[in-house]
């Protein structure tokens, strides 16, 4: 890989780590500090993620406009600046909710332009067949990031106190600024009108398209609800401290950690197809071994679930993130990523407020099995369709053909 890649996974090492940082703080400042209930919690965890919602098309359209390194940059500096904020004013105990959703939803806005020019940027640095490896080891990142960000969030919060923490991200989100600003790239923007639309076209038209953005807004709103559910069943239910809580977090990272290592060579063993049919498959009885966890002994099943989840979870998203990635025309790359984050991403809020609700009317273990089973729910279809286990990318641009699509 080139300097330019290792300068862009870098920066997203910096950006990724800080933001599992605050993953774990902020939720904790409106828990521990301003004394939020289920409801406050699904309703920050809403506006953590309406970026998307709100702007997730539109940043599609200034990605395919527009040169992206700029982009991702000015998003860098602007969720900085913002989350700086909330220390400065718990400092002068002035912290308020209101600030905290404010804070949010600037964080939110500069990460849907960020995440749609991120992951449209990676073609201009490597080649179509070098995509596999290169989303792998973004994934590698971010499982890193996984594994150490809670748990060192956790022990800032412990020692420094959750506001305090959250300057980490800031600190981060400024680095990864410097080093992508010191990428070079060969970018081809059309610099002219396009349209908002034309994503969404490409994205319905596409059967396989079409099923992973299903999928996906399907799996993101039972996350809104896991954002909610997480700090209240182990915190607040089962006593964890905030140190433990952010290592009980971390273990996902481990099996991520050895999902982004081993994806690309199960690809290029099973296809695109097989690699996300058997990554679905593998993650259902995962989710209900999730929803024992308990006090005792049964505490441990948390983070053994969700590390055997993100590891199979991560060779899934490199497939399908790979497979997309190769078979859309650069032109149409970032409303294409941007249609299928807004699908996505965009769900993830509505999922906050339903979990921040129903958190007002059922116990925290009850909301517990509603995400567990909602989340076997949210992967079935990668099972069901018989389309899924034929997907590949093709030499001739990657489009799997009509009669094998319309199957889907």
């Amino acid at each position: 890989m080139t300097s330019a890649f290792r300068r862009y996974v870098t920066a997203d090492g910096f950006s990724q780590f800080g933001t599992h940082v605050t993953r774990v703080a902020l939720p904790l400042v409106a828990l521990l500090v301003l004394d939020a209930g289920p409801l406050e919690l699904g309703l920050l965890g809403a506006a953590e993620m309406v970026g998307f919602l709100l702007f997730g098309l539109p940043a599609g359209v200034w990605v395919d406009r527009l040169r992206r390194k700029p982009i991702l940059v000015s998003a860098d500096v602007l969720r900085a600046v913002s989350l700086v904020s909330v220390p400065i004013a718990a400092l002068f105990d002035a912290l308020t909710l209101a600030q905290l959703y404010a804070v949010a939803v600037i964080v939110s806005i500069g990460t849907a332009f960020f995440d749609v020019a991120h992951l449209s940027f990676l073609p201009s640095i490597v080649t179509k067949e070098q995509l596999p490896k290169g989303m792998g080891t973004l994934e590698s990142v971010r499982s890193l990031a996984v594994l150490f960000g809670p748990g060192f969030g956790g022990w800032l919060v412990q020692v420094l106190t959750a506001p305090i923490a959250i300057v980490a991200d800031a600190v981060s989100y400024l680095i990864s600024a410097m080093l992508l600003a010191t990428v070079k790239a060969e970018e081809t923007p059309s610099g002219g009108r396009v349209s908002l639309m034309e994503g969404l076209r490409y994205v319905f038209g596409h059967p396989l398209l079409r099923l992973i953005g299903y999928v996906g807004a399907m799996n993101m709103f039972i996350n809104g609800i896991w954002v909610v559910v997480r700090p209240l069943y182990l915190v607040d239910e089962l006593g964890v401290s905030a140190a433990g809580y952010g290592l009980m977090i971390s273990g996902a990272g481990v099996g991520g950690l050895l999902g982004a290592l081993l994806a690309s060579r199960v690809i290029a063993r099973f296809g695109h197809g097989l690699t996300m049919f058997g990554a679905a498959v593998l993650m259902l009885p995962l989710f209900v071994l999730v929803a024992f966890t308990g006090p005792g002994w049964r505490l441990a099943l948390y983070p053994v679930g969700m590390g055997f989840i993100f590891l199979v979870a991560v060779m899934h998203n490199v497939a399908q993130g790979s497979y997309r990635q190769a078979i859309c025309p650069e032109a149409l790359r970032g409303r294409m990523n941007a249609s299928l984050r807004f699908l996505m991403w965009g769900s993830l809020p509505l999922g906050g407020v339903v979990g921040g609700l129903l958190g007002e009317v059922v116990t925290v273990q009850q909301l517990l099995w509603i995400s567990c089973l909602g989340s076997v729910a949210a992967h079935l279809p990668f099972v069901l369709v018989p389309a899924v286990r034929k997907l590949s990318v093709r030499d001739d641009g990657g489009r799997v053909d009509a009669e094998e699509g319309s199957r889907a």
